[in-house]
């Protein structure tokens, strides 16, 4: 019998995981004691992200009522303090959430507000005036918003 043809041992691996060293540690699979994490880096069950979509959508809506009243009484500088608020708002929901989706929910909670309080009343009352405060506040908010869903997402750092 030839020495290439005869099976050598393999080696056992070692009890202790920590023991291989971090670069092994990358392949190894989910300890039993803990939850798979998702492939976002996060262990969020689904159920819960559901409720933080249905609350940055309710968020989303309170921010627009607020941005479209405050524009309108301190312009130029509720019209900054409105964006400002949207892009925290979207930026904040990007960032609870980890997807794209929570700037999703909460930009049509706040498109939904802002569009309902453009229509106004057949009285002629409206929340909206028709000038340009209102114009850059309605197409900087959804420029914030698209500006937020296209963010790079940078990797978590490890624990």
């Amino acid at each position: 019998m030839s020495p290439s043809s005869s099976p050598k041992p393999s080696p056992k691996p070692s009890p202790n995981p920590s023991s291989r060293g971090r670069a092994a540690s990358s392949g190894r699979p989910a300890a039993p004691d803990r939850p798979a994490a998702a492939s976002d880096g996060l262990s969020v069950p689904r159920t819960a992200r559901y409720v933080w979509y249905g609350l940055l959508f309710v968020l989303g809506a309170l921010v627009g009522a607020a941005g479209a009243l405050v524009q309108a009484a301190w312009l130029p500088a509720g019209l900054l303090l409105a964006l400002l608020a949207t892009a925290g708002l979207f930026y904040g929901g990007l960032r609870a959430t980890g997807t794209q989706a929570g700037v999703a929910a909460a930009g049509g909670g706040w498109l939904l507000a802002v569009v309902l309080l453009s229509f106004g009343r057949p009285e002629g009352d409206g929340v909206f005036g028709g000038g340009v405060g209102e114009l850059l506040f309605l197409f900087g908010g959804m420029g914030v918003a698209v500006m937020c869903a296209t963010l790079v997402r940078l990797p978590r750092p490890p624990r």
